[in-house]
């Protein structure tokens, strides 16, 4: 534990200890946290993954409209989906393509600048695959 800082201690935590991947970018969209749940649910390490662009696990197809929308976030300071949790699609370390379910906010410091964003998210490929999959086995009316 970092004596000088205690009081950051229990936010180092709460980060490193969140189930779910958590993931702050700067507003140039460099990655700046990455914890353990991110690490799980794309594959990379925090080694892998910090100074990187989010392009990191941005499928290709998606980077302009990700891009368009991060911009805006991030000149509003806001995201123009509130809390919402959305399923999006995300890029894993081995290439695999997933289904994630997302929720994302903007990062104010103290003074009411936009420092960057935060997001959090859940790997939802399995229950969007059995999903579709009892759909496909429904009989069409």
């Amino acid at each position: 534990p970092d004596a000088a800082a205690p009081s950051d201690a229990p936010w180092r935590h709460i980060v490193s200890d969140t189930p779910d991947a958590l993931i702050y970018a700067d507003k140039e969209g460099a990655i700046r946290a990455w914890n353990a749940g991110a690490e799980a649910v794309f594959g990379f390490s925090a080694a892998e993954a910090l100074g990187q662009s989010l392009d990191l696990i941005v499928p290709e197809r998606l980077r302009a409209a990700h891009w368009l929308g991060f911009n805006r976030a991030m000149a509003r300071g806001t995201t123009s989906h509130g809390a919402e949790v959305r399923t999006t699609r995300g890029t894993h370390k081995d290439g695999r393509r997933l289904y994630v379910d997302m929720s994302f906010g903007v990062v104010k410091g103290d003074d009411g600048q936009v420092l960057g964003s935060v997001a959090m998210a859940r790997d939802a490929t399995a229950r969007y695959e059995a999903e579709k999959a009892r759909r496909g086995a429904t009989p069409s009316a």
